[in-house]
């Protein structure tokens, strides 16, 4: 027999009643009912019910053992009584009966449980990752990981792309986060950068001739955490392309994503309708570049019922240019009860609150409007609003005014808000969408101009389109959201030295920068590079998405905590004295 296991702790059922078997697992349970033990066996594959009662020999060994204690286990399978048959586990049918044990490794008392996913601090959890790790969900959820990268990597071979890896160790490039840096040790003086993307390297794959390239990169970025990204390293699903549009990159991308979602989403609904909608008309109807249809309410525009009105608060504040006021429709949230919550909301965000209009039924069976704003604007034109928006009794309308920059992301939460209290959102599917028309560039808060994406997008009217208004200039950018969440960007690449280099021109990079920090590109450019683009999949976000958590961590083998500190491996540390000196550095302390 094998020296740790004949089987796995999944595998046993009726079939292997009275044989002699070995198992080789962790002790997820122990229970004691006066003279017979029951201890469930757990392993990577499940778990098996092992008994020994007094008569066993391997019964005083057993008294002795701890959960999380790895043994080994001789016995006889036996088959369970009928009303003991636990239909929840393969091997529900049968149970072991113990006639020798071997601890293989013994655990000291938990610092947290693995039985029963109690809930404990994620510092705790990280610092025993190892520990929480075993538990069921998340086990799962690595599995999960797993096999999502191993279907993607098929679908993507089935696409006729082929996979390349790319230089880890590399330059530093402007991908719009940190770098994390690596004095090079023969350089004194000079640093690697970890990439942020593989952005370049890929681009100078499709000049090199190789026509579809994918890759599970891993990219690394110095970042500020957040519940949905990891602050220092993710994998993404990377692709290039080669003489391809905008819908192509689309049309190759589609297909993989679907048939991920349809294949692990456990039976919740993908919808097949992806449509595009420009970047402007986004943050417009839903506040954001990410947006959740599964919410259908999109926002408008209603400042011309506002101008020169009665409701002084708005009509006064449309007299600056610039402002608007933006409605967001809520289908069967008319009551005051309503609007209060949603005030109250409100005034978490730091307004003062939401201006409304409800609509009701009138004492003589009619439809009425109702709220403060709906007395000021009088009957005519709140009958406008509610006729525009498709609204009716029962239904309410909310309002926030001001420059849309200012209030568009509180407003984005509200449709949000509103969706999921009123039960609008569709939480038990997936729609995507594509958002285009990225602008190329935006001003910073000095007032420069300066990229407000991937830099190495095309612009869209190519060179000429440069010579004018540069915030008026659209990338031929992309992103694909799902949810609420960015699962996708990428864009067609600017293949062509003389309109790359007029792109970074109006970013404040001269020619000579350009040349220093991309001469390897701009080089592969002069020499014949093919129409290209192509983008890059989040695969923590996909399963992020798939395991239904808005925690990134819960899908990442060894994350980060939100200081960006690893607990487990004590990182980042302090290097030693002798590694200082042969890299030529020296540490200046914090200034208190």
């Amino acid at each position: 027999m094998h020296a740790y296991r004949s089987h796995t702790c999944a595998d046993l059922n009726k079939a292997h009643v009275g044989e002699t078997i070995r198992l080789s697992g962790w002790v997820h349970r122990v229970r004691d009912h006066g003279g017979v033990l029951f201890i469930d066996l757990r392993d990577h594959y499940g778990i098996t019910q092992v008994l020994a009662d007094s008569d066993s020999p391997a019964f005083a060994a057993l008294e002795k053992v701890r959960a999380e204690w790895v043994i080994r286990i001789d016995g006889r399978v036996k088959a369970r009584d009928a009303s003991l048959v636990n239909p929840k586990i393969p091997t529900g049918e049968i149970e072991v009966y113990a006639t020798g044990v071997e601890v293989l490794g013994a655990a000291e008392e938990l610092p947290m449980p693995v039985f029963g996913e109690v809930e404990y601090p994620e510092e705790t959890r990280l610092t025993y990752r190892f520990l929480d790790l075993r538990r069921d969900t998340m086990h799962q959820n690595m599995m999960l990981r797993s096999n999502v990268v191993r279907w993607l990597r098929n679908a993507m071979w089935d696409q006729g792309f082929n996979e390349f890896q790319t230089p880890i160790i590399t330059a530093s490039s402007p991908e719009g986060a940190r770098d994390f840096l690596v004095p090079s040790r023969l350089h004194p003086g000079k640093f690697y950068a970890l990439p942020q993307a593989p952005q370049q390297f890929k681009q100078l794959i499709q000049v090199a001739g190789f026509d579809r390239y994918f890759q599970i990169a891993p990219c690394f970025r110095d970042e500020d955490p957040r519940a949905d990204r990891s602050p220092t390293d993710f994998y993404q699903l990377d692709i290039e392309m080669s003489f391809v549009t905008q819908d192509d990159v689309f049309a190759a991308v589609q297909p993989v994503l679907q048939g991920l979602f349809e294949h692990f989403g456990k039976g919740r609904k993908v919808h097949t309708d992806w449509p595009k909608i420009a970047y402007r008309d986004s943050l417009k109807w839903y506040g954001s570049d990410k947006p959740d249809l599964r919410n259908p309410i999109r926002m408008q525009d209603v400042s011309d019922h506002f101008r020169g009105s009665g409701f002084a608060i708005f009509a006064k504040l449309l007299e600056t240019e610039g402002n608007e006021v933006r409605a967001i429709p809520a289908p069967t949230g008319g009551s005051r009860k309503f609007a209060d919550r949603m005030n109250a909301f409100a005034q978490k965000e730091g307004l003062p609150g939401m201006g409304y209009i409800f609509w009701r039924k009138a004492e003589d069976g009619s439809t009425e409007a109702a709220g403060p704003i709906a007395k000021a604007l009088g009957a005519e034109k709140t009958e406008a609003i509610r006729v525009e928006l498709g609204l009716a009794e029962g239904d309410a309308v909310f309002f926030l005014g001001g420059k849309a920059e200012q209030f568009e992301s509180v407003a984005g939460r509200a449709r949000n808000e509103i969706g999921r209290e009123l039960g609008l959102t569709d939480t038990d599917s997936f729609r995507f969408a594509w958002i285009v028309d990225f602008p190329m560039y935006e001003k910073t808060d000095e007032g420069k101009i300066d990229f407000s994406h991937n830099p190495f997008s095309m612009p869209q009217g190519g060179l000429e389109a440069l010579n004018g208004d540069p915030l008026s200039v659209y990338a031929y950018q992309y992103d694909l959201a799902c949810n609420g969440y960015e699962v996708i960007s990428g864009g067609i690449r600017n293949h062509k030295p003389e309109i790359m280099y007029r792109a970074f021109e109006l970013a404040g990079y001269p020619n000579s920068e350009v040349d220093k920090r991309f001469g390897g590109m701009v080089k592969a450019f002069k020499y014949g590079a093919p129409p290209h683009g192509g983008c890059a999949a989040g695969i923590d976000r996909l399963v992020m998405l798939l395991a239904d958590t808005s925690n990134i961590r819960e899908v990442i083998m060894f994350p980060m905590n939100q200081r960006a500190e690893d607990l487990l491996m004590n990182a980042p540390s302090e290097p030693t004295n002798a590694q200082l000196r042969d890299l030529h550095l020296r540490v200046i302390p914090k200034e208190a």
